[in-house]
């Protein structure tokens, strides 16, 4: 007897040797990647941190998923030691632009807020992540963007997010506060003369030393720019490597902290801390500080007069700039290049020259050049546009006079005269170009021969 099967009303019939119906349907593949975040950076030399743990959690989750077609992808996005309130992270950086290369379909994080804890920043990066077709899902917070739901739930816990991360924030500022107000040190950058033991500030003698000298050196030179030049000049720089410029300076001979305070937003209190500086010194160098710094600067160049200010340039184009130094009573005055004195070093062969032998050297050239047939003629043309009864012979006899008086003149009156006669001198390695002004020329002929000038100046 033969049996025969009578497939029920309804049922699909099979038109070969299997099922149709029965095939597994396609799965589309599925990439993840899992961002991980912490704050300080306290703990991650640990074989496993905080940002394994999420990354495990994280990993658990995607292959929970594999039925979906969720694989995760090589690379990993960790953010050590950064703040959830900026979008300044390395890692987080990568992450959007791999998502903006159509690398990456989901982002998985542990929670909300390793991604960001500011709600601006959020929905900026929610509106990203909808333009390039991008899932977020945290794992520990049973939602994801693909619904409306999942999107309203996202902004409300990322609000919370934001407001716990401002609360946490005025609680540290209290705190910092009321530890000023006792005199704390609440950690930043270690002033130049102590060191931080027990997250206390204690003397370090001979840093202390240092900064008393650079104190007691600006009441001599009654100058934060010659003292700055000095100390550029010497190399000197503060515990972090800074060069002790104008700017470093400055915030040395401001710092309260030298008088044994402590300063929060801009109110002193006692400090624990035993002071550098007494209040006799700190008090002659903000004497001084409140003067004018137009006067200072005027005071200062008195003091130190310099023939080529403004006038020598070194071999990378850069002004050098006059300064001195003083070792066992004796001054010793240089010209240092711009260059130089803002970076604390430079590739430029001519770093630093001594100002007398330059100064001599040019002035030498000078005299040379005003002896010379070319000067001499270019001179008297200038000068017959003037004056057209001028002769040549006026003009040599005139400019001979000089080199003859130089060595009569005063220091003021030597720079003024350089000043009128040079454009400029450019120093090189092995060479120094002059470049005179014949304009000047004209000026000085005109006064050697009609005016007493130069001699009322030698008396």
């Amino acid at each position: 007897m033969t049996l025969r099967h009578r497939p029920q009303s309804g049922a699909k019939r099979s038109s070969g040797l299997f099922d149709v119906s029965a095939r597994p349907r396609a799965v589309r593949k599925t990439r993840c990647a899992v961002y991980t975040r912490k704050s300080s950076e306290e703990g991650l030399d640990m074989d496993f941190n905080s940002l394994d743990a999420q990354r495990e959690s994280c990993e658990a989750y995607i292959t929970s998923q594999r039925a979906e077609g969720w694989t995760p992808v090589s690379d990993r996005y960790d953010d050590g030691g950064f703040s959830g309130g900026t979008l300044e992270r390395p890692a987080l950086k990568r992450l959007l632009a791999d998502i903006k290369a159509g690398k990456i379909d989901v982002i998985v994080v542990y929670k909300i807020d390793r991604l960001s804890r500011s709600m601006l920043d959020f929905l900026q990066l929610v509106e990203l992540f909808e333009q390039h077709g991008v899932t977020f899902v945290s794992v520990t917070q049973s939602f994801n963007t693909k619904d409306a739901m999942g999107r309203m739930a996202l902004n409300i816990l990322i609000t919370f997010a934001q407001f716990e991360r401002e609360v946490i924030g005025e609680r540290i500022r209290d705190k910092v506060a009321a530890s000023r107000k006792r005199g704390k040190w609440m950690g930043g950058w270690t002033p130049l003369g102590y060191e931080v033991r027990d997250r206390k500030l204690l003397i370090h003698e001979p840093d202390a030393e240092r900064v008393r000298s650079i104190f007691r050196r600006f009441v001599q030179l009654k100058s934060a720019t010659l003292l700055a030049r000095e100390l550029v000049a010497a190399d000197a720089r503060n515990r972090y490597g800074h060069l002790l410029d104008k700017g470093v300076l400055y915030k040395i001979l401001h710092n309260r902290v030298y008088i044994g305070e402590a300063v929060h937003k801009g109110t002193s209190y006692p400090g624990e801390h035993e002071a550098i500086i007494d209040r006799k010194l700190w008090d002659q160098v903000h004497g001084i500080l409140r003067e004018s710094p137009r006067k200072r600067a005027n005071n200062a160049r008195a003091r130190s007069p310099a023939l080529l200010r403004g006038l020598l340039f070194a071999p990378d184009g850069a002004a050098m700039t006059p300064t001195n130094t003083r070792k066992s009573g004796r001054l010793y005055r240089y010209y240092i290049s711009q260059t130089a004195l803002k970076q604390g070093r430079s590739d430029c062969p001519v770093r630093m020259v001594p100002a007398a032998e330059i100064e001599r050297i040019v002035v030498d050239q000078v005299r040379l050049l005003l002896q010379t047939p070319e000067v001499i003629v270019q001179t008297w043309r200038a000068a017959r546009k003037q004056r057209k009864h001028v002769t040549e012979n006026d003009v040599r006899e005139a400019l001979l006079g000089f080199d003859e008086l130089w060595n009569e003149l005063f220091p003021a009156e030597q720079a003024r005269i350089v000043e009128l006669l040079v454009e400029r001198a450019d120093l090189g390695a092995d060479k120094l170009d002059i470049t005179l002004k014949i304009d000047g020329l004209t000026s000085l002929t005109n006064q050697l021969s009609t005016q007493p000038i130069l001699q009322q100046a030698a008396e």
